[in-house]
């Protein structure tokens, strides 16, 4: 039935793209830099139908089936002046233009924009991944999800859908929004913004897709670029910068379970000069959920300022608060003796009558890049998280197999302060034949927080005040609510702690031959890491890293990898030592090709990821003791497919496919007995295929209408925790079906989608030997959205 379905939909796309109407003319043009070099990754507008188009590597950018007449081209880089050219389209003709920028190569690194708001595939990283070098070009599988991806398919934060449009991804621990955990690759991917890693216990607070602008996901190691982050990769969500074109959107979002959500993004000059620019993001959102008496409300505030000092100096700050005020921290979690999803979807364990919990995440960055000279840049960032929540969580004392549980509420507040410092340098130079990019900087920062778990209060009692799952009663529980310590200081009271600092040192250089057709990168980085608790410890590592490169042709590419990591980590340990950091190196193969002109691009790549010392939850543990375990080795092998971007005018698609097999290969001394080897690492599916496809009519009555479908499939998966090999109960396979249909003209666009189509109870969890439990994904789900730009 399902392939039918898929068969189906692929049928539907492949008749409306054979039927595009076509006519009027085509546009097609160069554009230059001062020196005389194509320019890829800039944006050129068409003023008149508010349609824009990105030139490729060798410059070139068209727009096709365009009405005749007279138009003007706009290209408008951050903080420089516009350029504007004049075109007469004929029909049946195509006019030929060229565009050239007042900036040479060199200055243009930073500036111009990722990607493109029309299109599914980007060319090159954000600055804020530090390299120069186009996608094309990179020794390693970098994945970007556009923000014309994130329109497309409805998503509204970090934890909303969007790891299904990179290979191998899987999300774990969804504490309704709270924060986002990433898998890949047979471990976490590193949390970043911005490129800084806000990686914390829980945290950091998931990004509100409204102040961003894309997000950029990096497989395996990414040391030689962040100075630190985890072997199996990272993801970097880059926030909405001042455009400097006058301009806002207004956008209003109706959906099931009560979900009603507002944002408005103003972009714009606040000088005739166009030196001060500004950008601000506004969101409000309430939400309930398919599940009895859970709920999410959420705000966020994101300005941005930024000032060109001179000619080669900009100067870029921003502030952005999230708020969430929603239901207790476990109430997505159900329980039960008899296996997975024995109880209705909409089934709760927690009660209406617990305190609501709040959370409130400052950030602030500081941002300046000066070009030193046509050749050399320089940028460095500061960057402060301040987070705070009060909270609490629901977790079963005891799970009877009639159905009776005591229920334990515990308290869960904590506060996060990270602080950061970057400084680093690209360079482009020659000497002799041989071309150099160069990359060195240094990192610092501090890392805080405290978490109190340590108070619990049982809500139900034995004998006749247990909650009975198969007759469940909201009212109040046996005995009562809690009401926890919170006079007592924060710093008194709290039972885990984190105290880190460190500093990081790093030199990249890429060398490119025979026209820069191979590229062989060599780097190093040197990292310090100082934890300050009961005791200080210091570890220190120097880690090389190796790459090679190869152009086929314009089009192809092929590399190879190799990387070591060193990652020190916090963690609660029964022995009360600390844990050992993260050692393990990284074998990757890969080969790329850009397709159609350069509107598509797909990447093959296989690995080995070796770890050394991974911590990983301990399944003995509970909320009010949540200690780790430290494994002795594990292996993670596998094949990623990728592929984005437009297959012909108007049909986009974003699809994947990932084999992973990862596995404990070496036991722990202290916890053999707890996990064996050939234990399957836990929060991965061995096969992940997912795919997203996009049709926009192009021409005649029904231009600007479009539909997209798409689906996941996940086979053998591993539970969110550690079991007993093999599992007494596998997770079954998953499957989702999403679809929608848009229309946008000129300044309107209308959007509906319908997430899990056929209505399948989807969900993960875990087996924790005395009982299941699980958490569920939404049923059929039905979002409507009007945006309205001006």
């Amino acid at each position: 039935m399902k392939t039918k379905i898929l068969f189906t939909l692929l049928c539907l796309l492949s008749t409306a793209a054979s039927f595009a109407q076509r006519g009027g003319g085509n546009i097609s043009g160069k554009i230059t830099s001062a020196d005389g070099n194509p320019v890829g990754g800039i944006s050129v507008e068409l003023v008149e139908s508010g349609i824009n188009a990105v030139s490729n590597h060798e410059g070139i950018f068209q727009f096709r089936n365009i009405k005749a007449g007279n138009y003007n081209l706009l290209i408008s880089l951050r903080n420089h002046e516009e350029i504007r050219q004049t075109v007469t389209v004929e029909n049946n003709k195509t006019a030929a233009v060229n565009m050239q920028i007042s900036l040479q190569v060199g200055e243009l690194q930073g500036i111009i924009v990722t990607g493109n708001k029309n299109s599914f595939k980007a060319d090159r990283t954000s600055q804020s991944l530090r390299i120069a070098t186009p996608l094309l070009e990179v020794p390693q599988n970098i994945q970007v999800v556009t923000n014309k991806v994130l329109a497309s398919q409805s998503i509204t934060s970090m934890s909303d859908g969007v790891i299904k449009n990179v290979s191998g991804a899987t999300r774990l621990e969804h504490w309704s929004d709270v924060y986002t955990r990433v898998n890949a690759r047979g471990g976490r991917l590193a949390a970043f913004r911005n490129g800084v890693n806000v990686t914390s216990d829980w945290g950091p607070l998931t990004e509100d897709v409204s102040f961003v602008d894309h997000i950029e996901f990096v497989k395996g190691p990414a040391g030689f670029m962040m100075s630190n982050g985890e072997p199996a990769g990272i993801y970097n969500v880059v926030t909405k910068k001042p455009t400097g074109i006058q301009k806002g959107e207004a956008a209003i979002t109706y959906g099931s379970f009560d979900l009603l959500r507002a944002s408005l993004d103003l972009d714009g000059k606040l000088d005739k000069t166009g030196k001060l620019l500004y950008r601000l993001n506004l969101m409000g959102q309430t939400k309930n959920s398919f599940r009895d008496y859970e709920f999410n409300d959420r705000f966020s505030i994101a300005p941005v300022i930024s000032y060109q000092l001179d000619e080669k100096t900009l100067l870029t700050a921003e502030y952005t608060y999230q708020h969430v005020t929603m239901s207790d921290l476990g109430s997505a979690y159900v329980f039960s003796t008899d296996g997975y999803a024995v109880y209705p979807r909409n089934f709760s364990m927690s009660n209406p009558g617990i305190e609501p919990n709040k959370v409130g995440e400052h950030s602030a960055f500081v941002n300046l890049q000066h070009q030193l000279d046509d050749n050399w840049k320089l940028t460095a960032q500061i960057a402060h998280f301040n987070s705070k929540q009060r909270s609490s969580d629901i977790w079963p004392n005891s799970v009877q197999p009639d159905g009776k549980v005591i229920r334990d509420l515990y308290s869960f507040d904590g506060h996060i302060k990270n602080t950061y410092g970057q400084a680093f340098v690209n360079g482009d130079v020659n000497t002799g034949k041989v071309h150099h990019r160069i990359l060195a900087g240094v990192d610092v920062g501090s890392k805080e927080a405290l978490y109190d778990w340590g108070q619990m209060f049982q809500i139900d009692s034995a004998n006749g005040g247990e909650f009975d799952a198969h007759a469940p009663n909201y009212g109040k529980p046996a005995n009562g609510f809690p009401v926890f310590d919170r006079t007592t200081p924060l710093d008194q009271r709290a039972v885990s702690r984190v105290n880190q600092s460190y500093t990081g040192l790093y030199f990249q250089d890429e060398l490119g031959f025979w026209d820069n057709r191979i590229r062989l990168t060599v780097a190093g980085r040197y990292t310090f890491v100082k934890d300050q608790d009961a005791t200080t410890i210091e570890s220190k590592k120097f880690t090389p890293r190796a790459g090679l490169s190869v152009s086929i042709d314009r089009s192809t590419s092929v590399y190879a990898l190799y990387d070591q990591s060193f990652i020190p980590q916090t963690g609660r340990l029964r022995s009360g030592n600390p844990p050992k950091p993260i050692t393990g190196n990284n074998i990757e193969f890969g080969v790329k090709k850009n397709w159609f002109d350069g509107k598509l691009s797909t990447t093959a790549a296989v690995y080995r990821i070796i770890k050394n010392n991974e911590l990983s939850a301990d399944p003995t543990s509970t909320p009010a003791e949540p200690y780790s375990l430290q494994l002795g080795q594990s292996h993670a092998e596998g094949l990623e497919l990728d592929v984005m971007g437009e297959i012909v005018n108007g049909l986009s698609v974003v699809a994947n496919y990932a084999y992973t097999d990862a596995y404990v290969s070496k036991v722990s001394e202290s916890y053999g007995s707890v996990i064996a080897k050939g234990t399957r690492i836990a929060g991965f599916a061995k096969h992940n295929v997912n795919t997203w496809l996009t049709y926009t009519v192009q021409g005649g009555a029904l231009k600007g209408a479009g539909v997209s479908a798409g689906f996941s499939y996940q086979i053998e998966r591993s539970s969110w925790s550690w079991t007993t090999e093999p599992s007494r109960m596998a997770l079954p396979n998953y499957f989702r079906l999403d679809g929608g249909l848009f229309w946008e003209r000129k300044k309107i666009r209308l959007t509906a989608n319908v997430f899990n189509i056929l209505d399948e109870y989807l969900y993960t969890g875990a087996d924790y030997g005395s009982y299941y439990y699980w958490q569920a994904e939404p049923p059929r789900d039905i979002r409507f959205s009007i945006a309205y730009k001006f």
